[in-house]
């Protein structure tokens, strides 16, 4: 995810630099669009980081404590949960990049 942070960047600081160098009003309402996107993609990704780093330091809690293997406990993790949101966030996010390589590509043919 530190990847995509920094992707996120790149994307920002182009589309801040088309927006100040076009005057068209389409293209500035369509980067508008983009750069608040980005943003929203920008928290989702905190929010996931935070998360992993909860279940990272509960994880280690428990292996210092030298417990036998809870299931009960493993299982209220909710995993699964945050699996599916990281790969859902995967999918959003590859498609953002689809549609802002689209829209750059007819901006510079």
């Amino acid at each position: 995810m530190n990847y995509d942070i920094n992707i996120i960047r790149i994307y920002k600081d182009y589309l801040s630099d088309l927006n100040s160098n076009r005057q068209d009003g389409g293209v500035s309402s369509s980067v508008n669009h983009f750069e608040k996107t980005i943003e929203d993609y920008r928290v989702d990704i905190d929010e996931l980081k935070n998360e992993m780093h909860l279940h990272k330091m509960k994880l280690a809690a428990y292996s210092r404590k030298q417990k036998e293997f809870d299931y009960a406990t493993y299982k209220s993790d909710d995993h699964a949960g945050l699996r599916s949101r990281y790969l859902e966030f995967r999918k959003k996010f590859e498609t953002l990049k689809s549609e802002l390589s689209v829209f750059v590509t007819t901006m510079n043919p």
